[in-house]
């Protein structure tokens, strides 16, 4: 196999993104990049895709691959190539195996200086071996993403089983149920605080380190949080959750896209801490599965926005809002029909997102060997 040791700059120059803050942004489907992944969308791309973003602030590092049309903001690079005859979707995997995390030069705020990231050497394959390497890491990256898409589909039908029958109250045998101040007879008027329970209390002990999970793991995407992000801590937040809790984004334009994560990843007694930017639902009288497709509701999300207080840019949702939306709970056997059906798309999302969890754990374990030469293709 034929490489050469060069550094990043004589391969890549990485661009400043743009300020574009949340009130400057119009309706759109141009997805807006921060260093922490999609956080948004706008009217118009700064940047013509195909194209890479990389980390510059914040969640220094991180490395995207963005196919469509594109807007960076400033906490991020956007990456262009030197030469022609350097693969794009290479440079992208190439990125992902540099240890660019580990150059941090803010203590303050993680920072990825330029100058730094450039002298960085790398191994840099001729384009023939750069397309077979990317033939092979592009098969792992298709099935994950092939999951994520059959995950969607799975997630969507759950969420318009549950907006049919208790939304919009079209459930099975409404046209024999008389409406009565839009609750169904046979419901029990309920609040979603009797029903559902709001930051639950969890006690841990203080010397006990625990799994973290940041705000930025939260994908709508995936319905879950990501692994890779996870951290062990000593010092422990107030925000706690365990296995088939739900986690609701407080923050716009995490909440207004619905950004709402089911956890799967913890065993039935294992307790996580996580960022204060969500709040933890956990179920009482309704299974997990109603709870997650009543926080992704449009009804509860609005009701959710229009609680946020706090200055401009650092509005959050108030938790005690919640008290008094109102949950109408529905019979138990119409309860059970879901959790029924529910209970099946979820268990398959379970495999899914476990499978793909395999998936990017071995094309983890070969990217290195495949970068370096030390794999041949």
């Amino acid at each position: 196999m034929s490489f050469s040791t060069v550094k990043l700059k004589d391969v890549v120059q990485l661009a400043y993104g743009k300020s574009l803050p949340e009130r400057d942004r119009k309706p759109g489907d141009v997805p807006v990049y921060g260093s922490g992944g999609v956080g948004g969308t706008h009217n118009q791309a700064l940047v013509e895709g195909p194209g890479i973003i990389l980390g510059r602030k914040g969640t220094i590092g991180s490395v995207y691959y963005e196919k469509r049309d594109f807007f960076p903001i400033d906490t991020v690079y956007y990456v262009k190539p030197l030469e022609d005859t350097t693969d794009l979707r290479y440079l992208y995997y190439l990125l992902k195996s540099l240890p660019l995390k580990s150059l941090n030069t803010d203590a303050a705020v993680p920072g990825l200086n330029r100058d730094i990231a450039y002298d960085v050497k790398i191994a840099l394959a001729d384009p023939a071996v750069q397309q077979e390497v990317v033939r092979v890491l592009e098969k792992y990256d298709d099935l994950i993403e092939n999951n994520r898409r059959r995950i969607q589909l799975l997630e969507e039908s759950a969420r318009l089983l549950y907006k049919e029958w208790f939304v919009h109250l079209r459930f099975p045998g409404h046209e024999h149920v008389k409406i009565k101040d839009g609750v169904p007879e046979g419901w029990e008027p309920r609040f979603f605080s009797e029903v559902i329970e709001v930051n639950p209390k969890t006690v841990v002990e203080k010397s006990k380190e625990i799994t973290y999970v940041p705000m930025s793991s939260l994908s709508e995407s995936d319905m879950t949080v990501n692994e890779a992000d996870f951290e062990l801590r000593e010092k422990h937040t107030s925000v706690k959750f365990k296995k088939n809790d739900v986690l609701l984004a407080r923050i716009t334009p995490c909440l207004e896209n619905g950004k709402t994560a089911f956890v799967y990843f913890l065993g039935d007694e294992e307790v996580a801490c996580g960022s204060t930017e969500f709040i933890v639902m956990r179920a009482k009288d309704v299974s997990p599965p109603f709870v997650y497709c009543l926080c992704r509701s449009y009804p509860l999300r609005q009701k959710a926005i229009k609680s946020m207080i706090g200055s401009s840019g650092r509005q959050r949702v108030q938790a005690s809002c919640f008290d008094d939306f109102p949950v109408p709970l529905p019979p138990s056997y119409l309860l059970e029909q879901f959790d029924e059906v529910a209970d099946r798309l979820f268990g398959q999302i379970a495999k899914l997102m476990k499978l793909n969890q395999k998936l990017s754990q071995a094309r983890d374990i070969l990217l290195p060997r495949l970068m370096s030469g030390e794999l041949v293709v």
